[in-house]
């Protein structure tokens, strides 16, 4: 059953039906002995209520909707008798069951029976006494059961004082909410204060609180008037809580509400004073904006956005947190060069100097550009380059990208990708984002105040990736030729043209960049300097920076090319010459103290000057060693700070044929030793090796500096010459290096670093350098100054090495 509202006067009921907001259930003015006391039937008819929980001494109407039950209330009330009143646990159960019922509940009486207007009828019932169901004996033509009186337990004498203060609290509580619940009428607040029973009372509050069902179903189960209290007591003190909640976020709100409106009305105000005086400065901005957007050469499409978007901000109020981001955007659009290109110099020689100036060396990179300046000297028009320099650190890949801007006439751009882990970094953020801004490619365009500037992208191969996205997929378009002219930036949200970018792209090493980004790319190979390279390096710009960075005149110290070879050889080793700047700016350092201290000092630096001023020698150079026993032999190696001399030993000693090698080797070069020793043992009657030598015999290899790990195939005919001078007892020849992979045919292979390669060789004093014949097409691209005075021997198998290494 449902409850039904209606309103109470202090005389007692009335037939006035009300709206919810204005109903209470209200309490009898009987005696409550006079409640409590009833003469149970045998058979005590249940009638099953819908959302609502009768307790003792509670007077609440029910509306009646089904026909069981309107036949249950007719006939107790016309014979005056008394009915179990159950709650059921689930309210939309239209035909409860037994087990669809709660086993306690309470005995009530019919008041009186309300025929309502609109054909319904309704009963104000009174709960009497608790009652717990023993057992249903009927169920037709409704339910009748057997059941037991629940008596409720009071405080004991000794704690009446606690029960007391219990009960003064729920009455405290119960105001409370009155008070700061808009459901609950004034009223019920007088019936809280006039009920003097306290068993009343705390049925009354039971009844009228707004919580479920089920907890008004445990509070009528408890025996203990004092427990229950208490846990009546948790409810209230939870409904209160939520009541003062809710009004402070209401009052909050109103205010929130009533500050906008405020504002609101202050901004209209100040708008018509400055309508009065003159233009508003948000108008006189907008202006402005309008006036810039006059000169942009942008295409149709941008223009349409602008002046869109700036209707849009004219409509804004300019106190919104929208409005500065609007704004934002439109300014964005008006900084960015659309189609503003600056004019490329076709004077082949003069940007020719321009790169012979800058850089000494980096043949294969200038003579690119100068292709790339003809065509489109010739032709007018032609889609940018996407060029990669690869090659080990401070060969002068970065600073070239300025070199190349002077030499075209371009402005010059460049952005850093090392660590970049976020797509957003090259793509921007759409501009809803709080913050949001271009990507790093618009926002440098921005700065280069060009559509067509050299733009360096420095350490592509160091580019992370995260939860954000893949930077590296993101360039794919930036760096795609066929792509580019129409890039998206998230932020922008309209296509920009970096067709006309010259991207030249920086990297170490290519074996961490993706392959459709290598894909993309030009790839050029910036190999290490040479010795005579560093000198003119030193000589052209390094040295005369470093002394104009010091304060130290031209005119006080000289250096020669001995005492320069010396710093080079003797203090720095690496592929570049970044080390050598330092190097460099140090001994500047030296000589800029001793002319403010007004020290004599000698104009001509010598060596013991370099020694007295830079110390004891960091690095030896290497030097060949005399090979006087058979099974050494020299090779050569490529290392990040260019070419180096190895030795490889071997040695013989009595045993079972096992191989055993030493020198941190990595697997690769691990791999050429067993290939080797096996082509050796295969062909042993062809070298005239005694096979019983190597059965006989255990086998050592060993490549010196052992702290130094070394790796890759290109030793492969070293140790296979080695081995078999050892097996041989003949000597290799003097001042001769090789380097080579093998295969277990014997088959020679080419290699990699063959320039470094070979100076290396040549500073080391070797006369004869044997090669794979693949590599010739290496050393012609080697200028003949540097090779001048050795021999090359081309091969193509071992047989063709030993035959020239080894002594007849």
């Amino acid at each position: 059953m449902d409850n039904y509202k209606i309103s109470i006067n202090q005389a007692g009921l009335s037939d006035e039906y009300e709206s919810e907001a204005e109903f209470i259930p209200i309490v009898s003015d009987e005696d409550e002995s006079d409640i409590t006391e009833v003469d149970l039937p045998e058979l005590l008819p249940i009638l099953p209520l819908r959302n609502t929980v009768l307790f003792p001494g509670v007077i609440v109407p029910i509306s009646l909707g089904r026909d069981k039950s309107l036949k249950l209330v007719r006939e107790v009330q016309r014979n005056g008798g008394l009915f179990g009143a159950l709650a059921q646990m689930e309210a939309d159960v239209e035909d409860p069951k037994v087990e669809d019922l709660y086993q306690v509940g309470t005995i009530a009486k019919v008041i009186k029976l309300l025929e309502m207007p609109d054909g319904s009828t309704s009963a104000i019932i009174q709960g009497k006494t608790r009652f717990e169901v023993e057992e249903v004996v009927e169920s037709e033509p409704y339910f009748k059961a057997k059941v037991k009186q629940l008596t409720d337990i009071k405080p004991e004498e000794d704690k009446t004082r606690d029960y007391e203060a219990l009960v003064s609290s729920l009455k405290d509580l119960s105001l409370r909410i009155i008070k700061n619940s808009s459901n609950i009428p004034p009223e019920a607040s007088f019936a809280v204060k006039n009920i003097e029973n306290s068993t009343f009372l705390i049925n009354f509050i039971c009844s009228n609180t707004d919580i479920s069902v089920k907890e008004k179903q445990a509070l009528l189960k408890i025996d203990d008037l004092k427990e229950r209290g208490m846990k009546l007591l948790e409810f209230l003190a939870r409904e209160v809580q939520l009541l003062e909640l809710k009004n402070d976020i209401q009052s909050k709100v109103k205010l929130d509400i009533d500050q906008q409106q405020r504002e609101y009305m202050l901004h209209q105000q100040m708008k018509h004073i400055q309508d009065e005086l003159g233009s508003s400065p948000i108008e006189q901005e907008i202006r402005d904006l309008k006036e810039q957007a006059e000169t942009k050469k942008w295409g149709k499409e941008v223009a349409e956005l602008f002046y869109k978007e700036i209707d849009k901000l004219e409509r804004l109020n300019p106190a919104t947190g929208e409005y500065s981001v609007q704004h934002n955007y439109l300014q964005t659009l008006l900084d960015i060069p659309w189609n503003e290109y600056t004019e490329d110099k076709f004077d082949m020689e003069s940007a020719e100097d321009v790169l012979n100036r800058d850089h000494f060396g980096l043949d294969g990179v200038k003579e690119r550009i100068l292709e790339h300046l003809a065509v489109l000297k010739l032709k007018g028009d032609l889609k940018s380059p996407i060029i990669c320099l690869y090659g080990p650190p401070g060969v002068g890949k970065t600073s070239l990208g300025k070199s190349v801007a002077d030499a075209l006439g371009r402005k010059y751009a460049r952005m850093s990708l090392g660590g970049v882990h976020d797509e957003a970094e090259i793509r921007g953020h759409r501009k809803t984002y709080i913050g949001a801004m271009p990507g790093r490619i618009i926002q440098n365009i921005k700065k280069a105040e060009s559509a067509n500037p050299v733009f360096i992208l420095d350490e592509i191969d160091k580019i992370g990736s995260s939860a954000h996205g893949d930077p590296a997929a993101a360039l794919l378009e930036v760096l795609d030729p066929e792509q580019n002219e129409n890039f998206h930036d998230n932020f922008l949200e309209v296509d920009f043209d970096l067709s006309k970018v010259i991207f030249i792209a920086t990297a170490n090493t290519l074996s961490t960049i993706s392959q459709p980004l290598l894909d993309r790319m030009e790839m050029i190979e910036v190999s290490g300097y040479i010795l005579e390279e560093k000198y003119e390096i030193a000589k052209r710009h390094l040295w005369p920076k470093q002394l104009e960075n010091h304060g130290v005149p031209k005119s006080k110290v000289s250096i020669s090319k001995t005492t320069m070879t010396f710093i080079i050889e003797n203090y720095t080793r690496e592929s570049g010459v970044r080390e050598l700047n330092k190097v460099l700016a140090k001994l500047a350092r030296k000589y800029a103290l001793k002319i403010a201290t007004n020290k004599e000092f000698k104009k001509a630096i010598s060596i013991d000057d370099i020694k007295a001023n830079l110390g004891v020698e960091r690095f030896s150079k290497e030097k060949y060693q005399d090979t006087h026993v058979p099974g050494v032999v020299t090779g050569l190696a490529w290392t990040a700070v260019g070419g180096e001399i190895l030795y490889v030993e071997s040695s013989l000693s009595k045993g079972n044929g096992k191989l055993t090698l030493t020198g941190n080797l990595g697997d690769v070069m691990k791999e050429s030793a067993v290939l080797a020793l096996e082509y050796i043992k295969s062909h042993s009657k062809e070298l005239k090796i005694n096979y019983k030598l190597i059965e006989g015999n255990n086998i050592h290899v060993h490549v010196p500096e052992g702290a130094i790990p070394k790796d890759g195939p290109s030793a492969g005919i070293t140790m296979a010459t080695a081995l078999a001078s050892i097996f041989t007892g003949k000597k290799v020849k003097k001042r001769i290096a090789m380097t080579g992979e093998i295969t277990l045919r014997g088959k020679v292979l080419p290699v990699g670093g063959i320039k470094e390669k070979i100076l290396a060789a040549k500073r080391a004093g070797i006369k004869e350098i044997i090669l794979s014949k693949e590599n010739l097409k290496d050393v012609s691209e080697i200028k003949d100054i540097y090779i001048e005075g050795l021999e090359f021997h081309y091969v193509n198998e071992i047989k063709e090495v030993l035959s020239i290494a080894i002594e007849k």
